[in-house]
């Protein structure tokens, strides 16, 4: 692996953000989305693509990926909403004073995000790995030419769950994500659409390394 696999998916963002600021900032404000589908459409699978590399060494397009674009452009549609429920619901809750810190930037930043890790974080990522999963088993069983069926209560139970509350619940929510999320809702609107752009890289890198941890003996 080369330093430049990881720099090339910052500096696409870089440049591209760089040209087209302006436009996307207000297509971002009017079309929130669509703006959402594009981002995470676009940005997530980079992050499976990069795992790819570094544990086989060759660039490879995982089986499926046009499908695993759309669900991730879906769940990016659905986070692009989860942004902003969580941020004007803390900071209403916070002017209630149900919770303090009202007026402390970094204490509603920080509520912001362990509100939205905390509950929607957990449920987004793990439809994400039953979806891989179901693909994955879909092609499995194409590649094999297999009869059996290959249904949602399959893909359930082929998920390592272990490994999901052990490293994505335990460790990335309250380690990257909280702490990740606080700093975006720190930062002015027109700048959170860039960060969020590459975290939701981080974000397939991480569940892309969740998904090859090897399962635990039981």
């Amino acid at each position: 692996m080369k330093k430049f696999d990881l720099l090339w998916p910052l500096a696409v963002v870089a440049i591209v953000f760089g040209i087209t600021r302006q436009a996307f900032v207000e297509f971002a404000a009017n079309h929130l989305y669509w703006s959402g589908f594009i981002k995470f459409g676009l940005l997530a699978p980079m992050g499976e693509l990069l795992v790819t590399r570094i544990s086989k060494g060759d660039w490879k397009l995982p089986s499926g990926f046009i499908f695993r674009v759309i669900i991730w452009g879906l769940l990016g549609m659905a986070i692009a909403l989860a942004f902003k429920m969580f941020e004007y619901g803390t900071v209403a809750v916070l002017e209630k004073g149900f919770v303090f810190g009202h007026g402390n930037k970094i204490i509603t930043a920080l509520c912001i995000s362990a509100f939205m890790n905390l509950s929607f974080g957990p449920i987004m990522m793990a439809t994400h790995k039953i979806t891989d999963k179901f693909i994955d088993l879909k092609y499995e069983a194409k590649e094999k030419a297999s009869s059996a069926k290959v249904s949602v209560k399959s893909a359930v139970n082929g998920v390592d769950w272990n490994g999901f509350i052990g490293f994505v619940v335990f460790k990335t929510v309250p380690f990257f994500w909280i702490p990740a999320h606080t700093i975006v809702f720190l930062l002015p609107g027109e700048y959170r659409l860039v960060v969020a752009a590459l975290l939701s890289i981080a974000l397939g890198i991480l569940l892309s390394l969740a998904n090859k941890k090897p399962k635990t003996a039981k």
